[in-house]
């Protein structure tokens, strides 16, 4: 697996912090690590985006964004409404096709949900998929609503042809409440895909070097991590 893209249910869900664990965890085993923004939106010139996130909380990985709009829109619409030029598909392809030449990871993080579209000719984060090729890992939040988000997810990838690698819960809480702890079971059976980690919530604010010491503790060996999900689920009464 050279290039894995990372999407949500939705926005707000966990992706970044997925991305920076799942970077950290590789970087930790040797490996060396793209970052691949594909549209960052509601970032002004300047500022630090997603992918300069992840690379302050995994370390050392390099780090790429196609293009940014201020407005904190779908890509489609915030180019529409700067006058910039959309991010295409085949360009997000492209650049990931040439991180990939030199790096053993490249991760795509998309911008909100999987057709979230990037252009008006209605290109999405799967049309880049479908064009490399590459496993897509969905990251969903933990409570209620978040199963039939998910299903959709999976069942697009897969009418695509393309295939969910896992579900990584993008903020698990300190007290999960009922219905969080029934999806940790729930959610691979919507998915058809295994439950991949749970990464806690407020992680991100955690220092750097903490946050890359437990990465992998939050991840399933299938993304460089060794969290085990029915020990997880033993010890969270699910």
């Amino acid at each position: 697996m050279t290039v894995l893209m990372i999407t949500g249910t939705g926005t707000e869900v966990g992706k970044t912090v997925v991305t920076a664990a799942v970077a950290a965890a590789a970087v930790a085993a040797g490996r060396s690590v793209a970052v691949l923004k594909a549209a960052q939106t509601g970032v002004a010139p300047g500022e630090p985006g997603d992918a300069e996130e992840v690379g302050r909380l995994a370390g050392p990985v390099t780090t790429a964004e196609l293009a940014r709009y201020p407005e904190p829109l779908a890509p489609a619409t915030a180019a529409r409404r700067a006058g910039l030029a959309p991010v295409r598909p085949d360009d997000v392809a492209d650049a990931a096709e040439k991180l990939a030449a030199s790096h053993d990871l490249v991760l795509v993080e998309g911008a909100g949900g999987l057709l979230v579209r990037f252009d008006a000719a209605g290109g999405t984060l799967a049309d880049a998929a479908g064009t490399l090729g590459a496993p897509v890992l969905i990251v969903a939040p933990a409570g209620l609503g978040t199963l039939n988000a998910t299903e959709l997810t999976a069942r697009e990838l897969r009418a695509r042809g393309l295939v969910p690698l896992g579900v990584v819960i993008g903020s698990w809480p300190a007290r999960p409440d009922l219905a969080a702890r029934c999806n940790v079971t729930d959610l691979p059976d919507v998915a058809g895909a295994p439950l991949l980690g749970a990464v806690p919530a407020g992680a991100a604010t955690r220092a750097p070097a903490g946050f890359r010491t437990a990465a992998r503790s939050w991840l399933a060996p299938e993304v460089g991590g060794t969290w085990d999900a029915e020990e997880f689920r033993r010890r969270e009464g699910a």
